[in-house]
């Protein structure tokens, strides 16, 4: 399995300068490969492919020298990027690529880094091509041997690194001795069949205020001005740090669940169409669950763990003896009249929840 470990790394100002240029460059040719493509539809009625970019690419080079200060591959996986956007248009999962501005284009990468002996040669530092030894922040250990992508991205006024390498999957152990229901929830982050509750932390409601005085001063400043860019990236620091707080927690929270049960059942939520409801939205979205998910799940892989989807259809609305019980969002409390059971109704739905991980289990 493919696992992407995120560092932070601290280039000198020279480097920085080569960094924010190829960056430049980068959309610059991202750019101009579109325009190719749409002005080759509009004359001909056929759109070019990636193939044909990319064997067009030296001469592209060899007109714009600029380009020479750029990594081969790196120019390459650019005209992959744009390729990819088209192909994610053809099946509907996306609107057709836009032309990108600085802002929207913030990262570029190194496809085939493993073929590169001194990426990792030095302690503290990663070799990039055309920029040199970069000192890297590795708060905790990685497979350097087998990285094998790395890419480049400015993010919050910082500099990262995400290096892709391939972990070997660990086969789940086939007896159960701790299995888990979750119920994730808005009052509760998440209810655990045993008992837990998990509070949310709630980061983008805690830093609302700041980042409303932040945007109101962007609105203020003239378009194009650099008092505006200053703005702007104050601004996107502020989404920046709340984003790493809360992946954070994330980690840290799917890290303690998978390393303590050996099957962990989840509902198989449709984030996107429960966000629709806007009283609820941006609470959804505070609280992460869809990046909570892919935590647990790939977690789960990784250290040999059981994980299971179900169908969430009625676990907020059925008692453990399987009586109905219909309550709306404002009733906390589960009261069933057949069975008499009195409890949280996060809990309830965490329990049912498992009940319904085990029996696909069985099934299997």
């Amino acid at each position: 399995m493919q696992f992407v470990y995120r560092f932070e790394i601290h280039p000198i100002h020279e480097q920085e300068q080569k960094l924010f240029y190829i960056l430049k460059l980068c959309r610059k040719l991202y750019n101009h490969a579109l325009n190719e493509r749409k002005t080759a539809y509009k004359e001909s009625g056929q759109g070019l492919t990636y193939c044909q970019q990319q064997n067009a690419l030296p001469i592209f080079v060899e007109a714009n020298p600029e380009y020479k200060k750029v990594h081969s591959q790196v120019l390459q996986d650019v005209l992959h990027r744009l390729d990819f956007a088209f192909q994610r248009y053809f099946a509907k999962e996306a609107g057709y690529p836009r032309f990108k501005n600085r802002d929207h284009y913030r990262s570029f990468t190194y496809p085939q880094v493993d073929a590169v002996k001194k990426t990792f040669s030095q302690p503290g530092f990663i070799f990039l091509s055309k920029i040199g030894f970069v000192k890297i922040k590795a708060h905790r250990e990685f497979p350097a041997g087998s990285v094998s992508r790395v890419n480049v991205k400015y993010h919050g006024g910082k500099w990262y690194v995400n290096l892709t390498a391939e972990i070997p999957e660990t086969k789940p152990v086939p007896v159960y001795k701790n299995v888990v229901g979750i119920d994730m929830g808005l009052s509760h982050f998440a209810a655990l069949s045993d008992g837990t509750i998990v509070d949310p932390p709630k980061y983008f409601r805690q830093s609302e205020k700041k980042l409303a005085r932040a945007q109101r001063r962007l609105s203020r400043k003239k378009k194009g001005s650099n008092n505006r860019g200053k703005a702007k990236e104050k601004v996107a620091k502020i989404h920046a740090k709340i984003a790493n707080q809360r992946k954070d927690f994330l980690h840290k929270t799917s890290a303690a669940i998978v390393k303590q049960f050996d099957v962990v059942v989840m509902e198989d939520l449709r984030v996107k169409n429960m966000v629709r409801n806007h009283r609820l939205a941006k609470s959804i979205y505070d609280a992460g669950w869809g990046q909570f998910q892919k935590y647990v799940g790939y977690k789960c892989q990784r250290y040999g763990k059981v994980f299971v989807l179900v169908d969430p259809k009625g676990t907020s609305q059925t008692c453990l003896c399987g009586e109905n019980v219909p309550k709306d969002l404002s009733i906390r409390i589960h009261e069933c009249p057949a069975c008499g059971l009195v409890m949280d109704r996060d809990l309830v739905s965490a329990k049912l929840i498992l009940e319904r991980g085990l029996e696909k289990i069985a099934r299997v």
